[in-house]
């Protein structure tokens, strides 16, 4: 019998090895990507502290009406948008860009890319 990996698990592992590597701190935070099947995630980690400096998602009331008619790799660069407004105006100018795990493709690049397009550097 073939036994089939379980996707997510290989992703976690990959998440793993990454985050040995990267480190977020007050000045630059760690900018986490989650996607699901339907939405997408992003928050901002100081792991010095251990705290959650700001967030944004599809389903913020914000965005949740443009994100619903879009594409997921147009409300992915939205909520990338919208994730680096919040972060801008919190005091935060760059950041580590965590892609949990994910191929930096598709929906984790166009994160990226919105976030660049609203002025962080990361």
């Amino acid at each position: 019998m073939i036994n089939r990996k379980d996707r997510n698990e290989i992703r976690k592992k990959r998440h793993q090895r990454i985050r040995n590597k990267i480190s977020g701190t007050a000045s630059r935070p760690r900018m986490n990507v989650y996607r699901s099947l339907s939405n997408i995630y992003v928050q901002f980690i100081d792991d010095v502290a251990g705290n959650t400096l700001c967030s944004a998602s599809s389903m913020d009331a914000e965005i949740k009406a443009k994100c619903q008619e879009a594409t997921k790799t147009e409300a992915a660069k939205m909520v990338g948008e919208l994730a680096a407004q919040r972060a801008v105006k919190a005091g935060i100018s760059e950041a580590v860009f965590d892609r949990g795990g994910y191929l930096y493709t598709g929906r984790v690049a166009q994160v990226a890319e919105g976030a660049r397009a609203a002025g962080l550097k990361l």
